[in-house]
């Protein structure tokens, strides 16, 4: 679906530069008065028409920061040019005050704010040329009522400023929408995935399991034999781990109960739990928890929603580093951070994590996150994640306070 969505934007897009270079060209070559005169300004009309629709075509190919900047950059050098070619031509000004709105295709922030200002500057910087260079019978449009159009050109920055700020709220605002949408998608798939094959799976699993067992006590069985035994088994665990995740994110949370939670004995205690399992590594849990940090939640969901993310956090860090979890309470929430100094994740590994079955684990499934979000969700919580490859990560979860 998004790839059948990303082509059909690529071809509105195509149809959209084709046109727009089509209406380049005719003001180009039709009836324009200084073609054929090898004016140095035409050609440079000429050279600049062909660059910019160039990289117009070959933009698909290229979207990064500095080539939409080049874009913009050019489009100023060719309607700034116009203006000053063509000064018999009075709608040249229109399109100076719109270069701006290029950028807001582009859905660039800081390439729409450098627009707007670089444009007011040249805007300036025309209007005071052509008042101190007498050319006011050359733009009698723009300078018999210079006040009023000065703040007509004023006018319409404000205007594509308003404009920008209600786009990219909404774009925002459908974006949120859409990860909601693709997280709920995922919760669901996930549900249906469990319901239907944990239980099937489960069952014959405990059986295996079980005889797997008896062998393995066997006293007058072979050591070696026993040993392939225990490896068997916590295979089998593992699985067993795999469907009691798939199970909790099935189950209907509609009866859980909640009660007011002072979260810094849980913190200290899951700290305690942890600190022995990060020994065999070296790794130290440093546990920084403000008084009076209160919440309205489940007490075992904080306390797996702890160790989920302590425990990766661990796993993430390398021998010898220390893991630093933090709790305040700031204005009306309790933010808790839990901060490690391992290997990190790059912009796309950090854009993946809560999908289900994507794990950067050599046996992970991806479940845990996705509990931990759901958790979260559940609560009116939020959580968020940064990361800096080979710098660390750090989780930061906010959850209403309770007075």
């Amino acid at each position: 679906m998004e790839k059948l969505l990303y082509e059909r934007s690529i071809k509105r897009y195509y149809i959209n530069v084709i046109f727009t270079i089509l209406v380049m060209l005719t003001g180009l070559s039709v009836l324009n008065p200084r073609m054929g005169l090898d004016e140095m300004g035409f050609l440079i009309h000429a050279l600049l028409v062909m660059i910019l629709s160039v990289c117009l075509i070959y933009y698909p190919k290229n979207r990064t920061r500095y080539f939409r900047l080049c874009i913009v950059l050019l489009s100023f050098a060719l309607f700034y040019l116009l203006f000053f070619l063509y000064p018999e031509t009075g709608t040249t000004i229109l399109l100076i005050c719109f270069i701006p709105a290029i950028s807001i295709l582009f859905f660039d922030a800081k390439l729409f704010y450098f627009s707007i200002i670089l444009n007011t500057l040249l805007l300036t910087l025309t209007v005071t040329y052509i008042q101190l260079g007498h050319l006011e019978a050359m733009y009698p449009y723009l300078t018999e009522d210079l006040i009023g159009n000065c703040i007509n050109l004023i006018v319409s920055q404000i205007i594509l400023s308003f404009i920008f700020h209600l786009t990219s709220e909404r774009i925002r605002a459908q974006h949120l929408f859409y990860e909601q949408m693709k997280h709920n998608e995922r919760l669901k798939t996930t549900g249906e995935l469990a319901a239907a094959v944990a239980h099937e799976i489960r069952n014959p699993l405990t059986v295996v399991k079980g005889y797997l067992q008896i062998y393995e006590q066997d006293s007058a069985g072979d050591n070696q034999k026993k040993q392939n035994f225990r490896l068997l088994i916590e295979e089998l665990e593992t699985a067993e781990h795999v469907i009691t995740d798939l199970l909790s994110l099935s189950k209907p949370s509609n009866n859980r109960e909640v009660e007011k939670i002072e979260i810094k004995p849980i913190i200290y205690n899951v700290a305690e739990l942890l600190q022995s399992y990060g020994l065999s590594t070296k790794n130290k849990i440093d546990a920084y928890v403000e008084d009076d940090c209160t919440i309205i939640m489940n007490k075992i969901e904080l306390h797996q929603l702890l160790v989920n993310i302590i425990k990766n956090a661990i796993e993430a860090s390398s021998s010898g580093d220390s893991i630093v979890v933090r709790a305040v309470k700031k204005t009306e929430n309790v933010v808790i951070t839990v901060s490690d100094y391992g290997k990190g994740m790059s912009a796309q590994e950090l854009e993946s994590i809560g999908t289900p079955f994507y794990s950067l684990k050599a046996k992970g499934t991806g479940l845990g996150i996705m509990i931990c979000n759901h958790i979260v969700a559940n609560n009116n919580g939020s959580i968020h994640y940064e990361s800096v490859s080979g710098k660390g990560t750090t989780v930061t979860i906010t959850f209403p306070s309770h007075h």
